[in-house]
């Protein structure tokens, strides 16, 4: 879609807007496509619209809205072939990773559409009746990074939809075309308004969450942006979700059958280019199997074929843009000049394009950088314990509190230190399965609020009680 002039979805019309930018291939680094850089304008129009869409909106009955989310579901199903080679275009993920990320966003729209919208009896007595319900909150807008760009859209756009808000759905400005075009796609699905898709450069984000017209911000992207969103949010009260940032720890026990679990230790940490928030960031391998192990581990990378995502057979792509790529590439530079010892990888690519070799360290000092900051790319520090209260003190010593993961054939135990994990998610023997079902959230810096599962549908509602003294009212 190279000659594609993608548009803005505002109103349900097609805005071109009055300026663009240029939107990158990573597996190049090379300019193929102009995008709308959204005016205050043009935002204040798509405030607007979906202002104007709420009550009609608000009012429509649930069941409508639910055939509404799975009618924008068929419709991305219906595109997965040419919205995954976009995808892969502009965010650099091989071509199967593509079609789960959009494939999984139907999926998404339409198991979000099976949650209820709870009503709470607290008191129904001879005095008095007392009931919860909830309704929409307003106008949100969903702020999405350049990870996962469809199926992060998903997360929110399920559950504020069915709730009966009105969206204004920005993706980041690396990725924004996928998006753009599936806002094209759906005008006509849904009432004009009710879903605004629009795109811009970094200055857009700043006046989006300012808007006075928005009254709720779901957002997912870094920890340090997300401060920058509450600041912003709190100067009328917007409600705020935000999904941030993570550091997450494995904790390998001795019973492990090695040969079994390099494989998927491995994609724990490299699935999406290490560009996932719930990845495996800091490995903790008991001392028994940690030799076997990382060897193990780092057999299996020599066999994972790197490149760019529209070639066939490709496993990881690039990293996603310019700014992301020369952090990791300092960190690893960091690690260099401390002297740790590199097991594979720790030299830049000499290809065109983002690209990072896979990396993986031996056993660096807990308070190396690459152990404490989250480095959102293909590099791995593996880290010895033998200890394993000590080993949940280390992997809880971290401001994240997202994920964490257990392996280990002793699900009993397993269950005890998951317990004493600090993290919104534990995953015993596997990584990264979430559910529209379950709620998602992370503890400290890793955010506020959750998204998925009935938790997920109420951050998008505002709770309205009703008092009814039952006794008849004298003169």
């Amino acid at each position: 879609m190279t000659d594609h002039k993608f548009t803005m979805t505002i109103n349900g019309k097609a805005i071109a807007g009055t300026e663009t930018f240029g939107v990158e291939n990573p597996a190049t680094g090379q300019v193929f496509a102009q995008a709308p850089d959204c005016s205050k304008a043009e935002l204040d129009a798509a405030v607007a619209a979906a202002r104007a869409a709420l009550p009609a909106w608000k009012a429509t009955p649930i069941e409508k809205r639910r055939e509404l989310l799975n009618a924008m579901a068929g419709v991305i199903m219906q595109n997965i072939p040419e919205l995954s080679r976009l995808l892969t275009r502009e965010q650099g993920k091989p071509h199967p990773d593509a079609e789960g990320d959009v494939g999984g966003g139907a999926f998404w729209l339409m198991e979000s559409s099976k949650h209820e919208i709870p009503e709470h009896v607290s008191e129904d007595s001879a005095e008095r009746h007392a009931i919860t319900r909830y309704g929409p909150i307003g106008v949100v807008a969903a702020i999405v990074p350049w990870n996962f760009p469809i199926i992060l859209a998903a997360f929110k756009l399920g559950p504020a939809l069915l709730a009966g808000n009105t969206v204004v759905l920005k993706p980041a400005p690396t990725t924004p075309l996928t998006t753009l075009r599936l806002g094209e796609l759906l005008r006509g699905v849904l009432p004009d308004g009710v879903l605004n898709v629009i795109s811009g450069s970094d200055r857009l984000g700043p006046w989006l969450t300012a808007h006075k017209g928005v009254d709720k911000v779901s957002f997912t992207g870094s920890t340090q942006t997300g401060r920058k969103v509450m600041e912003s949010a709190a100067g009328s009260l917007k409600r705020v979700t935000l999904e941030l940032g993570g550091n997450d720890p494995a904790i390998v026990m001795p019973d492990v059958d090695v040969t079994k679990v390099a494989e998927d230790l491995f994609w724990a940490a490299f699935r999406n280019t290490g560009q996932i928030c719930i990845a495996t960031k800091r490995m903790y391998i008991h001392k028994d199997v940690y030799e076997p192990l990382k060897t193990a581990i780092v057999e299996y990378a020599k066999t994972v074929k790197i490149g760019d995502g529209a070639e066939q057979g490709t496993q990881i792509g690039p990293i996603q843009n310019s700014a992301q790529y020369k952090r990791v590439l300092e960190l690893i530079q960091d690690a260099k000049d401390n002297g740790y010892k590199f097991l594979i990888g720790g030299e830049a690519s000499s290809v065109p394009g983002y690209f990072v070799p896979i990396t993986i360290l031996d056993n660096p000092p807990e308070n190396a950088r690459i152990v404490q900051e989250e480095q959102f790319g293909p590099v791995l520090p593996l880290l010895k314990f033998d200890n394993l209260d000590e080993v949940i003190g280390r992997a809880n010593d971290s401001e994240y509190g997202l994920g964490a993961s257990i392996w280990t054939t002793d699900l009993d135990r397993a269950q005890q230190i998951a317990e004493q994990l600090q993290a919104g998610t534990i995953w015993i023997n596997e990584s990264q399965h979430l559910s529209p079902h379950a709620a998602f959230g992370g503890f400290k810096q890793s955010g506020i609020g959750v998204e998925g599962g009935p938790d997920g549908v109420l951050e998008f509602c505002q709770a309205k009680t009703v008092f009814t003294r039952k006794a008849a009212v004298t003169a």
